[in-house]
């Protein structure tokens, strides 16, 4: 692979077993917090060391066959903090993809512990990881999983290892009602007043973010990832108030990293909400401005390595075992 490529700028890359028969919710989800509940908070609550490296080679090789050079990941694994990014940063230094990688801690299973240890693997990861291929930020889930004191703790580890932070914000209208009970406008005037988004910070949707807390992020230096086909598959909303910024880049939120069909995805819904398609075309080269900013990567660097039809069928033949065994273990939770 030469050239120009994409940059995926905010995905889950622990999804990547997902396409392989994952089941069903036993009962259908009614809003987005009954989706995370019975589903995407049960497959992270499965996944061990064998099923993420498994999901994560999948994942990135076939990321980079879809011409994406660059994935800006957002990790959950509560069975398995410790030592969980270097598994997803062995398979990008394996494959040749460049990546930006975090934990996304939480409290939402185990409480302030949780979180704690999520952060702790963040701080061990920055400090740890010598791969000239891959980074570390500081994650957190979203701040309705999260006290304050999490957020504060995040923020200065942030000061401490001069890095930013990756968190979701305003995915629902969940995030922004629990912030209001808290006393805020909205998750971003939280995460701010509590020192929890330096600048250069990765807030990832936005759907519910109206344009003058859109024009705040982007004043405070923040760079806002829109996630068309997930945004349209969970129905939140569409982020029509990220026209305020020029600091919107595009990523996939776990889906396949095919950053064109991302893209015809979000024409679709810019003409079907009365965006001016020009606008958003740019929030494809966002992501590569979002990269080089925070670490000096470019969608340009040295070419991937090729992944040949033997490599990309041994990979998936590993993916296909991993996930069998991954849906037993979910069905037990």
């Amino acid at each position: 692979m030469s050239g120009a490529g994409w940059v995926n700028a905010h995905t889950h890359v622990y999804s990547g077993l997902a396409p392989l028969g994952m089941p069903p919710p036993r009962h259908e989800p009614s809003n987005f917090l009954e989706m995370l509940e019975r589903v995407w908070w049960r497959l992270d609550r499965a996944i061990d060391a064998r099923s993420l490296r498994a999901a994560a080679r999948l994942y990135v090789a076939e990321a980079l066959r879809h011409g994406t050079t660059v994935l800006v990941d957002h990790h959950e694994s509560p069975s398995f903090i410790e030592g969980s990014l270097d598994v997803i940063a062995d398979a990008c230094e394996e494959l040749g993809m460049r990546a930006v990688l975090c934990y996304g801690a939480t409290e939402r299973n185990g409480g302030r512990d949780e979180a704690t240890r999520g952060l702790a693997e963040c701080r061990r990861f920055i400090r740890s990881n010598h791969r000239p291929l891959v980074r570390g930020v500081v994650g957190l889930h979203a701040s309705f999983t999260l006290s304050d004191d999490t957020i504060r703790e995040a923020g200065d580890m942030c000061r401490e290892l001069d890095t930013v932070v990756h968190v979701h914000v305003a995915e629902d209208r969940a995030d922004v009602d629990d912030a209001a009970r808290r006393g805020y406008r909205g998750p971003i005037e939280r995460l701010h007043a509590l020192g929890g988004l330096p600048a250069g910070s990765i807030l990832a949707h936005g759907v519910h973010l109206d344009a003058a807390q859109v024009r705040k992020a982007d004043a405070l230096g923040c760079w806002i990832v829109q996630n068309p086909r997930s945004n349209r598959h969970n129905k939140v909303g569409y982020p029509r108030a990220l026209a305020e910024s020029a600091r919107v880049a595009l990523g996939t939120d776990g889906f396949v990293s095919d950053m064109r069909e991302e893209m015809s995805v979000l024409l679709e819904e810019a003409l079907a909400h009365g965006e001016d398609a020009a606008v958003v075309e740019r929030r494809a080269a966002g992501g590569q401005a979002l990269v080089a900013e925070l670490c000096g990567f470019t969608a340009d660097g040295p070419a991937a390595p090729e992944i040949s039809d033997e490599m990309m069928n041994d990979i998936r033949a590993e993916a296909r075992e991993a996930a069998a065994i991954l849906w037993k273990r979910m069905a037990e939770l």
